[in-house]
């Protein structure tokens, strides 16, 4: 990812570096231990206590986390796993991986998250999971989720990519599947630059989690190398190189004491957002019920073509024009040339999801945007609907 060094251009979404995070950088590397160590077990604690989950284990990205969660889970070659067309394409990509068949449901035309009742039916008796997706960081419905997984024996892996500080009605996201799957990536609200997280409660798959993701060995660097360690270790299985380093921790271990502050600017930004878009021609961001909690990662606007011609891009080239970064998030996986050839799918199909791809807009979000360049957003926004 690259973030633009123009002062007059308001990024999408600018990383929250501080001085603690260079300074726990520089810790680490004046230690001499850079890879998988002490600080990868510590940004785990602690992780795991921010979300309340009682296993974390650190990898490189929520794509190796979905993957391993899916492998642990024991699926593989027939199996089918229900999941939304309306995410990034690292969802499906690791159920395709673990040699599954992604099965796509459509999403509620107000969340924008999976429907469970579109779920229900696309239920088949190769079903193994449902990998739901916390949108933008607005929890699913997984209260109703869980009661399908476990009507019918059906593992969840939910991809929290989006979502380290949602809460559902279910409880804190993290702690309310059998695999929650997060991302540290550039533009997460929780960043190591790339990383990723597994949680769950179950410590024989925390074990295997934390085996496969290092080449299945018995023993990580750390407990070879260290003062006291053995270098001898046994290859349990054919593993992965999945593993979190201590660099990537050490941001990681810095975000998190300012995780809260940050999620309180981003839902700010989105209050102000919201007042000042009310009377214009689009859909603003569903609020959460009552008992959710909503991770502020994304605002996006779905835009509707108008009797001024004005359609999502268009508005999005407006924007750009005066220095406002703009994303979509996201076009609907289908409608990509590879999986409608590889699962057989249409236009057509999934027409909640199909409305929201063609129409959503993603506005800068971060928690270290100014109030000037919110203010800025505002006016481009404005500007663009009363000319």
């Amino acid at each position: 990812m690259t973030v633009s060094t123009d002062p007059s251009y308001v990024a999408l979404s600018r990383p929250a570096i501080g001085a603690e995070e260079i300074a726990n950088v520089l810790a680490a590397l004046e230690s001499g231990w850079l890879t998988t160590g002490p600080r990868v077990a510590e940004f785990e604690a602690q992780f795991a206590a921010y979300v309340g989950a009682r296993h974390a284990v650190a990898v490189n990205s929520c794509t190796a986390a979905l993957h391993l969660s899916l492998l642990a889970s024991g699926i593989g070659p027939g199996d089918e796993v229900i999941t939304t067309p309306l995410t990034f394409c690292a969802t499906a990509n690791a159920i395709i991986h673990s040699g599954a068949t992604p099965v796509f449901a459509d999403v509620d035309p107000v969340t924008r998250n999976l429907d469970p009742q579109a779920v229900a039916a696309a239920i088949t008796s190769r079903t193994r999971a449902i990998l739901p997706v916390h949108l933008a960081g607005h929890p699913a419905d997984m209260v109703r989720l869980r009661a399908l997984a476990e009507r019918h024996d059906l593992t969840i892996i939910e991809d929290a990519a989006h979502a380290v500080e949602t809460r559902s009605r279910a409880g804190k996201v993290g702690t309310t599947a059998d695999f929650t799957c997060f991302s540290f990536y550039a533009t997460k609200n929780l960043t190591t630059g790339e990383g990723g997280m597994v949680t769950t409660a179950d410590p024989e798959a925390a074990l295997w989690l934390r085996t496969a993701s290092l080449h299945g060995l018995s023993r990580d660097g750390w407990n070879r190398y260290a003062k006291g360690g053995s270098s001898h270790y046994e290859v349990l299985l054919a593993g992965f190189k999945y593993n979190m380093t201590d660099l990537q921790a050490a941001i990681g271990i810095a975000q998190l004491a300012g995780l809260e502050d940050h999620h309180a600017r981003r839902a700010a930004i989105t209050a102000a957002y919201d007042a000042a878009f009310a009377d214009l021609p689009v859909t603003l961001p569903v609020p959460v019920a009552r008992g959710e909690r909503h991770g502020h990662h994304l605002y996006a606007v779905l835009v509707h073509p108008d009797a001024e011609g004005r359609n999502r891009d268009g508005v999005a080239r407006l924007l750009a024009e005066q220095g406002i970064g703009t994303s979509i998030h996201f076009r609907a996986l289908h409608l990509h040339r590879f999986y409608a050839e590889k699962l057989g799918l249409r236009y057509g199909q999934f027409r909640h999801a199909e409305r929201i791809s063609e129409t959503t807009l993603s506005l800068p979000l971060s928690g270290v945007i100014s109030d000037a360049d919110v203010e800025r957003v505002i006016a481009a926004v404005r500007s663009v609907y009363e000319g």
